[in-house]
């Protein structure tokens, strides 16, 4: 499909417009990616086996089903809003709805629960697929300035730690305080309040955007050409597979860290690392002014663990937003491929660190996970702004552009990484013999979990940094691309 397109600038209210759509979608995708796993066994109950049998099913006809044919509705999709934009309007309510029913535990029996959690999630996934997915393909459309590109893909992945803050550091405490300790009503309130603010961000997002990249010449491609097209396209190859590790690795070790700290972590170490630190002063004080403003019901848990996991999970994100903010520069110097690759081998030596940490060994801990968040953060942004490149390439290379397939099959990478790294938590802790109901678990269980946030966890990541020296598409080619893109456009649209 030939494009044209109109002024590439984006103005500060559309960039941050466009990110309140990532954020509203990761209050949801963090929650699967962190607390599914253990919302099943330890919330629902739902035994480790179903729930690995429900997580790996369910995921992959999201991966294979739902999103290759929402690639190919949304690149045929026309309205007067564009082809991406309208799919936030209209799959708002309907994502926040199944969310919240996908986060509740109905009185019923184990097959029934079983019953409830697969169609659940199934409703879940189906309704991503045809929110997320259009709307990742909306920012390869509404600029074709890879610099800009680059800017957008900064807030938008400031809004994405944003939310991973809120869910990964503040969810586990919510829920205990939204549901007076009862783990199953505070999930539930917990995810009616992301649902209704997750409804509201979608509409801003599709109300302050605009797609830019236009078609000039309506040209109807046949699916086996668009195939065709990808089969040929060596760079979204790289792309896909590396998505696929990255998302297996992001779900093993972030549904596994719960249990981390539950179970392997000496937790008076905890409860003296927290003190020694000033974390425990600091909750006190907190929760003495929440008290004497009238919000008794929002005193922070007691429960080292609890405590500690939050910090933790906050100190890697704190970290992450840092190394966001050095990506552009060190990808505008560098180039995104180079500068991908040698962050995320650095960010998998502190995932790997964690197999030789003592249960005691908190601050090693807690400094691992500040130094990954740092060298991962970089990463972060140029992940998608490197598939928009790969659309880019697409079209500069068969002068047609197909961007929501390209987008659609990292996609179906992403969620089949998600699902074969949110399903391997519960499959590891089936095959290490977890039991929900024992206070303290079996020596190799607790090594199960050990080997499931550093050695298994870390393997992934070893293989997408070795697959991103193929990717060709280095500094002087995305320069090549982008120059010769904007001259055919500019000489159509003459």
């Amino acid at each position: 499909m030939n494009t044209i397109q109109t002024s590439d600038k984006l103005s500060v209210v559309e960039k941050i417009g466009y990110s309140l759509g990532d954020l509203a979608a990761n209050l949801i995708f963090q929650t699967l990616v962190t607390f599914l796993a253990f919302f099943y066994t330890d919330v629902f109950r739902i035994s480790p086996g179903s729930a690995q049998f429900i997580m790996g099913t369910v995921g992959l006809i999201g991966a294979f089903v739902f999103t290759p044919i929402m690639g190919l509705i949304a690149d045929r999709t026309k309205t007067r809003w564009g082809k991406f934009r309208p799919w936030l309007l209209w799959t708002a309510v309907p994502f926040g709805v199944f969310a919240l029913l996908a986060f509740s535990t109905p009185n019923l029996g184990e097959e029934q629960k079983e019953i409830y959690a697969f169609v659940t999630y199934l409703l879940l996934l189906a309704v991503y697929a045809a929110n997320n997915l259009p709307y990742a393909a909306l920012s390869g459309v509404l600029t074709g300035s890879m610099t800009d590109r680059n800017s957008l893909s900064s807030y938008r992945f400031v809004a994405v730690m944003f939310a991973q803050f809120v869910i990964q550091v503040l969810l586990l405490p919510l829920v205990l305080i939204l549901g007076h300790g009862d783990k199953a009503q505070g999930f539930h309130n917990a995810m009616m309040l992301f649902s209704i603010t997750g409804v509201a961000f979608f509409l801003i997002a599709f109300a302050v955007t605009k797609e830019r990249i236009l078609p000039i010449v309506e040209e109807t491609t046949s699916v086996a050409q668009d195939i065709r097209d990808l089969i040929n396209n060596i760079p979204w190859i790289i792309m896909l597979l590396v998505t696929v590790l990255l998302f297996i690795t992001l779900a093993l070790k972030g549904g596994s860290y719960i249990y981390f700290f539950k179970y392997y972590l000496n937790e008076p170490a905890l409860s003296a690392f927290l003190n020694d630190i000033g974390f425990n002063h600091f909750i006190g004080g907190l929760n003495s002014t929440l008290q004497a403003i009238g919000l008794t019901e929002f005193k922070w848990p007691d429960d080292a663990p609890t405590s500690a996991f939050g910090l933790f999970n906050g100190c890697g994100i704190l970290m992450m937003i840092v190394g966001i903010g050095f990506s552009k520069k060190l990808a505008d110097r560098f180039g995104k491929r180079n500068t991908f690759a040698i962050a995320l081998f650095i960010s998998t030596l502190f995932i790997f660190a964690f197999r030789f940490f003592p249960n005691n060994a908190i601050g090693l801990c807690f400094i691992s996970q500040t130094l990954h968040g740092f060298f991962y953060g970089i990463t972060i942004p140029l992940l998608w702004a490197m598939i928009a490149d790969v659309a880019d390439y697409s079209e500069w290379k068969n002068n047609r552009r197909a961007t929501a397939i390209i987008f659609s099959a990292m996609l179906m990478g992403l969620k089949l990484g998600l699902t074969v790294g949110g399903s391997s938590v519960a499959g590891i802790l089936k095959l290490y013999h977890y039991n929900a109901d024992l206070a303290v678990q079996a020596p190799d269980t607790v090594e199960g979990i050990r080997m499931s946030v550093s050695i298994y966890a870390s393997i992934p990541f070893f293989v997408a940094c070795a697959l991103l020296f193929l990717y060709k598409i280095n500094k002087p080619m995305e320069t090549q691309i982008e120059t010769e893109l904007k001259a055919r456009r500019a000489a159509v649209g003459k």
